[in-house]
């Protein structure tokens, strides 16, 4: 079964957005169509976006569902400490290299982003990058 790390704008899709790709991929999960896998950084990052009050105003986001998204990623996913040097690898964006760090430690098979940083990069260590559109692609059809 693939491994995948998934960045964070597509957790914060898939809850502003209950409908769409990020939550077709989330489905997709749940599924048990591939592994998921997660890092201490990953976490904290997804709480922080979800936490902005212009977030929180327009889409109606509580605490209580952010806590139940992180609860679901801390006892379904793969927890990796996300702790590999991948320093310099993206200089323009280096928040994001918390993403490869995850997906180098958690020996990813595959890296889900919308993020034009990651995604320009193709792929990391021998590891895809693909966007949430291409990902799905790869899936036959929407899980039940």
């Amino acid at each position: 079964m693939e491994r995948v790390v998934l960045d964070t704008n597509v957790y914060v899709s898939h809850l502003l957005a209950p409908v769409g790709l990020p939550a077709r991929i989330f489905s997709h999960w749940r599924a048990l169509a591939f592994q998921l896998i997660v890092s201490p950084a990953i976490l904290a990052e997804v709480r922080h976006t979800l936490g902005y009050a212009r977030i929180r105003r327009k889409y109606a986001i509580t605490d209580a569902m952010v806590e139940r998204l992180i609860d679901l990623l801390e006892h379904d996913a793969i927890l990796v400490s996300g702790s590999a040097d991948v320093a310099g690898a993206i200089p323009d964006d280096p928040d994001d290299e918390e993403i490869l760090a995850c997906a180098v430690d958690g020996r990813a098979d595959l890296i889900v982003s919308g993020d034009r940083h990651l995604l320009a990069l193709g792929a990391f260590r021998g590891i895809p990058i693909l966007s949430p559109r291409d990902f799905l692609a790869r899936f036959p059809e929407r899980p039940l």
